[in-house]
């Protein structure tokens, strides 16, 4: 499993949202190494199609799909399960992505 996580260091959520990505590897008993990348640039922003911090990827693919295609130096926002906007995605948003992503390699 590719896990990628992107992030822009002046958005704040970023190191919760780590230790939240983490958490759910280790609950869900999955090895992968997660590849940390500081976007510092909006060429490295545009070229990452990075649409904020923190950005999570599993295997290629955005935990949040729906959250947009404008690149750039920014924060993010989730949309949790209740309707709530949050700077963080939720575990379990997080974990429903990496077990998508654990089922298609079984």
């Amino acid at each position: 499993m590719k896990i990628r996580f992107l992030y822009f260091e002046d958005c704040p959520s970023h190191d919760e949202a780590l230790r939240r990505l983490r958490q759910v590897l280790t609950e869900e008993a999955i090895p992968a190494e997660i590849d940390i990348v500081k976007v510092e640039t909006d060429e490295q922003a545009k070229s990452l199609r990075f649409i904020g911090s923190p950005t999570v990827l599993v295997d290629d693919k955005d935990i949040d799909p729906q959250s947009g295609t404008q690149y750039g130096l920014a924060c993010r926002a989730y949309q949790l399960e209740d309707g709530r906007i949050s700077p963080l995605p939720s575990l379990s948003m997080i974990r429903r992505a990496v077990r998508a992503a654990a089922k298609k390699q079984s």
